[in-house]
């Protein structure tokens, strides 16, 4: 179970071999993962503005499509697929985190 974590591990965390083609794995991830985390971010943002919750939405859904494909640009050009899946993972973890609080609060 371990040499398959590691070898995983090891496939994931190589660098693209050919950097003119961004590879289907890093293009899924750059787009769903880049969608997640536009989401994710732009609903902690519904929390954070002040005013009622019909005020505080504009600002967000308007702002959407550029944070969506500024998070994809931004995993798009990673070195490795290990790297792109960090990108996905680590930014939308903290945003349902903040929202859980702020949710709670």
């Amino acid at each position: 179970m371990i040499d398959k974590i590691n070898l995983l591990y090891k496939e994931l965390n190589k660098p693209l071999l050919n950097s003119k083609k961004i590879g289907l794995f890093i293009t899924f991830c750059a787009i769903l993962g880049g969608l997640l985390v536009a989401y994710t971010a732009m609903t902690f943002l519904v929390y954070i503005i002040p005013g009622s919750l019909g005020e505080s939405i504009t600002m967000p859904l308007l702002f959407n499509t550029l944070a969506w494909s500024i998070a994809a640009l931004w995993i798009s050009v990673s070195a490795s697929k290990l790297i792109a899946l960090k990108r996905v993972i680590i930014p939308t973890t903290i945003f349902i985190i903040l929202i859980f609080i702020f949710y709670l609060r």
